[in-house]
């Protein structure tokens, strides 16, 4: 044997599943394939009694019954009676118990002692899955009737060997069918307090939200009412100071950059604590639309920015979400320009509503080279806003000479269906 042999290692074998698994899988996929085809079911349960009923009477019958002399078509009519009404035992049980139960009492009286009169205890066992238990114990003193018309008519054995031994087999389906019952019954009641459970989780995550956007509030108001205090004071003694000490109102200036630089520091840690959190909107008042895009535009103007604007279409067909995607994106656009775009600047805004969906462009005669790179939380913002909705935006500089700022949204028309 060489050194570098290569050395196989044994295979894993795998575990043989133990039966109860086995057993359980085929069970839930049976119960699934009943949920789905109900009828389907039925109709395959119905043909397999149906066809031992009739196996049953084509000569069997006449090995255990005390009257082989029964005509051959009340013997047929008898097992389909036995036998077909078993479709209908879900929806039906009483109805159908009842007719078996007619039928096996002339099968009784006949002495012909069908064997399909064994296929009640199918039926009794889905009424002690699905009705009360008054009522299977009335269906338990029908079964009995053609007991006792057989035994009194045919008396043959003893009275315990010809119905005690059914009375105990009636028993015994019995019991199943309450027994499965009650598995079922305390499964619902497990997956309905599961359920409870996750409702009452998320009304606590809820809870725990609403107290943390509480406690951000609180420090958002306490840090911007204390920050706005100390500059406008140093601002108000600067301005006095500028005349007489004008070192001071220099030292005045220099603390107000400070106090805003960390003012703004703190709210930003706060906002992305925000950003973390997906917490329940708590606004009450209608978010905006397109049609408030003027009441935007207008404000935009008083502050000083020249705005053009030009829409083809009518909005009526966008979805209010998309909407509040349009008009947060012109938002965003209009406020980078005023921030960003310098004196002199002016903008222009285009909204088209086409077959293919909406596309607004927001340009600008801005100093284009001074916005943020695309690390700024406005565009990361128009981003998340517009993926949402399986849009596209473009965010850049304009060629020059001209020089700009160009940002262009495209949202696609919502597919039908949806």
């Amino acid at each position: 044997m060489y050194e570098d042999e290569a050395v196989t290692e044994p295979k894993a074998v795998p575990e043989p599943q133990p039966l109860t698994q086995f057993l359980q899988r085929l069970t839930q996929r049976v119960r699934a394939f009943d949920r789905r085809r109900p009828l389907v079911w039925d109709v395959l349960v119905t043909t397999f009694f149906v066809a031992a009923a009739l196996v049953d009477a084509g000569g069997g019958w006449r090995n255990v019954a005390p009257n082989t002399e029964v005509p051959g078509w009340l013997v047929f009519l008898m097992s389909m009676g036995l036998s077909l009404p078993v479709l209908w035992r879900r929806r039906h049980p009483m109805a159908v118990l009842t007719v078996m139960v007619a039928t096996a009492l002339v099968s009784s009286w006949s002495g012909a002692m069908l064997q399909a009169a064994l296929i009640q205890m199918l039926v009794l066992f889905s009424i002690a899955m699905r009705l009360p238990l008054r009522t299977l114990g009335r269906a338990g003193l029908m079964m009995t009737v053609p007991l006792v018309v057989g035994a009194a008519r045919y008396p043959e054995d003893s009275w315990d060997q010809q119905i005690i031994p059914n009375l105990w087999a009636y028993a015994v389906v019995a019991l199943l069918g309450i027994a499965v019952r009650s598995r079922q019954d305390y499964t619902e009641a497990l997956v309905e307090r599961a359920r409870q459970l996750e409702v009452e989780r998320d009304q606590q995550a809820q809870l725990a939200a609403a107290a943390e956007r509480t406690r951000i509030a609180r420090e958002m108001h306490d840090i911007i009412g204390h920050n706005l205090s100390v500059i406008t004071g140093l601002a108000d003694g600067g301005s006095y100071a500028a005349a007489k000490s004008p070192e001071r109102a220099a030292q005045a200036l220099e603390a107000i950059g400070s106090t805003s630089r960390q003012a703004l520091g703190e709210l930003r840690r706060l906002l992305d604590v925000l950003r973390d959190e997906t917490p329940t909107p708590a606004e009450l008042a209608p978010q905006p639309a397109l049609t408030d895009l003027d009441q935007l535009i207008d404000g935009v103007r008083a502050a000083g920015l020249p705005v053009r604007t030009t829409v083809q279409g009518s909005p009526d067909s966008v979805p209010a979400g998309r909407q509040l995607t349009v008009y947060r994106v012109v938002q965003e656009a209009l406020t980078n320009t005023l921030k960003h775009g310098g004196s002199g600047a002016t903008a222009t805004v285009d909204v088209t509503y086409g077959e293919g969906g909406v596309t607004v462009e927001v340009t600008d005669t801005g100093a284009g080279g001074s916005r943020p790179s695309g690390k700024g939380r406005g565009l990361t913002g128009m981003r998340e806003r517009t993926a949402l909705y399986e849009g596209t935006l473009e965010a850049g500089p304009l060629p020059r000479p001209s020089g700009g700022w160009r940002v262009r949204l495209h949202l696609p028309k919502v597919p039908e269906g949806q």
